[in-house]
């Protein structure tokens, strides 16, 4: 073959990596972003408006306890809050590891569940893995990987 087609076929080749390159490091950078949570109008208005707590026996907010410079925040559990690193979150843990969203809160006939949402590292209820939706009662502690919540009224 003559020297040129090589030439020609290096610099193809050198393109190709580059371009794989490339499109490997958007990916990654897009992964560590997180996901832009998008509000649709219909409920921008719903979500300003002030919090409904469900009535019930079961906690009304999720306060954080662990770790320090955190504690005390409040999160008052609506119908449904979702847990995770993740932007759109209802509360959002700068924790590595926690997942994107890694659990959810939410109201069932009246009552406050918790749920793990297959999160590498688990959601723990009083200490015990949560593997299904289990029942929150006040004075519960859940811990998000390294944060620790309490339900309190």
């Amino acid at each position: 073959m003559p020297e040129s087609i090589l030439t020609i076929l290096k610099f193809c080749l050198l393109a190709l990596i580059y371009l794989f390159v490339y499109r490997v490091v958007r990916v990654v950078a897009g992964e560590m972003r997180g996901p832009v949570a998008v509000v649709p109008a219909a409920r921008a208005t719903a979500a300003a408006s002030p919090a409904q707590v469900p009535r019930g026996h079961g906690p009304a907010h999720l306060r954080i306890v662990e770790p320090p410079e955190r504690r005390g925040e409040t999160f008052a559990l609506r119908d449904e809050l979702t847990v995770g690193r993740g932007g759109g979150c209802g509360i959002v843990l700068d924790d590595t590891f926690v997942s994107q969203v890694h659990a959810r809160v939410f109201w069932r006939d009246g009552e406050a569940y918790v749920e793990d949402l297959g999160s590498r590292n688990g959601t723990l209820l009083n200490g015990h893995p949560v593997l299904s939706p289990e029942l929150l009662r006040r004075g519960d502690k859940v811990q998000f990987g390294k944060t620790v919540t309490e339900a309190v009224r």
